[in-house]
């Protein structure tokens, strides 16, 4: 098994570079402003990128109204999150895999990570970690990788724009919430794709989820957690595809080699835009199982006949290969049915997982790095940590009034007073206080039929803190 040398934040295996992105989904890619490639005033896309920059002529396209018909369902379920979390979750697991509503996906990945919960139950935590200097040492790291990150995205292109901000922020916490793990280069790209759809307030939360329940120890010094996955990911191939796992045999290449960075950075580097959407929303569905499955499908589709092995008799050539996957098997809509496809469970990974824990034991003795237990998706992180009605209630960031609630109450006393005596006999009618609205989401049919007889009044929370998404 290879030693992986790792230095928190600095680099993964020795160059900086190694993880810039190159606005094209790969991770091979030079520094944007190291080759003049600065991205200008061009088209943005709708995920947010500019020219061309991510790859998504492959998008499947959703009907208006099947699209509005998924929102009105998310809506309904994320208002009742524990009882379809109890009663339906094979429902909601469903729901995950047909694709997440993008007006909804921020909301539904904090719900569905717990990160809601721990919000609430930590409330003022992310402004008091926000409020502290943080550690030098991490923070000069943190701030050299900024601008790395998704370079050619409208929220992280301009140097000290509010999304390299609200990066710092986030990553910067972090590793005042955790200084003993403190921060690791692949943190950055995880959370730069939360920031793209939530404030920072939650990004971070979902952050400590995917740290702590879905991926514990991948961000810990030494690696090893990612070092035992990339076994049991060789060990699951030699069942999926046979004929990929004998070419990686024959040419000793090492699963963390090809699979860290797939891993660490949820694929959020290696395919197109719309299939990292897809893959993750049912990944913080279901949990890492998704993540090896995406990988033991890219290599069986790579390197899984005779045929496709032609082109690469090395090592050197095969991983050029798994570094310029071919475009059709990353595609949305052929990708997400190969996932859902794949026969490999939890039960599968635990049980690997066990053995190759044993391995790891004999040859190297215990490990490390002491990280919980795996959780696998929502369903696992909800069971073991039950939420409180309060903790899943929605914040308000619009309070809604009938004009008759701007009355003041001696003016309302007397229209009572008045009204009682044109209407002797009749049973008095109260004036309704004003109403806040629990849903800060309008119905997916016209907003406008909601707010014609209504007078919204300014919410005294910023948008920026308010449960709501970045592109709605």
């Amino acid at each position: 098994m290879a030693k992986i040398e790792h230095c928190n934040g600095v680099d993964l295996r020795g160059s900086p570079e190694k993880l810039t992105d190159n606005g094209k989904g790969s991770s091979y890619g030079s520094d944007p402003e190291v080759n003049g490639n600065v991205p200008g005033e061009k088209e943005v896309d709708k995920y947010g990128f500019s020219g061309g920059a991510q790859q998504h002529s492959s998008a499947e396209e959703i009907p208006t109204d099947v699209l509005r018909q998924r929102e009105s369902k998310w809506l309904e379920m994320l208002n009742s999150w524990d009882k379809w979390m109890a009663k339906k979750h094979k429902k909601v697991k469903e729901r995950c895999q047909k694709g997440i509503p993008p007006s909804l996906r921020g909301r539904a990945w904090l719900y569905l990570t717990g990160g809601k919960v721990k919000r609430e139950q930590n409330q003022r935590k992310f402004q008091e970690l926000d409020s502290q200097p943080g550690d030098p040492k991490w923070v000069d790291i943190i701030e050299r990788d900024l601008h790395r990150q998704f370079p050619f995205h409208e929220m992280f292109e301009a140097r000290g724009g509010h999304g390299q901000q609200d990066l710092f922020r986030v990553l910067k916490a972090y590793t005042l919430h955790r200084p003993e793990e403190g921060y690791c280069q692949a943190q950055a790209p995880i959370a730069a794709v939360l920031l793209m759809h939530m404030p920072a307030e939650d990004a971070f939360w979902v952050l400590v989820q995917i740290c702590e329940k879905y991926l514990p120890g991948y961000y810990s010094s030494g690696l090893e957690a990612i070092q035992l996955d990339g076994e049991i990911l060789y060990a699951l191939l030699r069942r999926v595809s046979p004929v990929a796992h004998r070419h990686l045999k024959k040419h000793k290449l090492e699963p963390v080699l090809y699979m860290t960075e797939w891993f660490m950075c949820a694929f959020s580097r290696t395919l197109p835009w719309a299939s990292v959407l897809r893959v993750w929303d049912m990944f913080l569905c279901e949990g890492v199982k998704i993540l090896f499955r995406v990988g033991l499908v890219l290599l069986k589709c790579t390197l899984g006949s005779q045929e496709k092995l032609k082109a690469s008799q090395g090592l050197y050539e095969t991983m050029e290969l798994l570094r310029a996957i071919q475009p059709q098997y990353l595609r949305e809509g052929f990708l997400v049915q190969e996932i859902i496809e794949l026969g490999v469970s939890e039960k599968d990974i635990e049980k690997e997982h066990f053995a190759q824990l044993r391995r790891w034991k004999e040859t190297h003795g215990d490990l490390h790095c002491k990280s919980p237990p795996r959780m696998h998706g929502a369903k696992a992180i909800i069971t073991a940590e039950p939420p409180s009605r309060q903790d899943l209630k929605q914040r308000p960031t619009i309070i809604v009034q009938s004009p008759l609630a701007t009355q003041t109450d001696a003016q309302r006393e007397q229209d009572a007073k008045e009204s009682a005596k044109t209407n002797k006999g009749k049973q008095k009618k109260t004036t309704l206080p004003p109403v806040e609205t629990v849903n800060p989401y309008l119905s997916p049919s016209d907003p406008s039929l909601l707010l014609k007889h209504m007078t919204v009044q300014g919410s005294k929370e910023s948008l920026s803190s308010a449960e709501h998404d970045t592109y709605l």
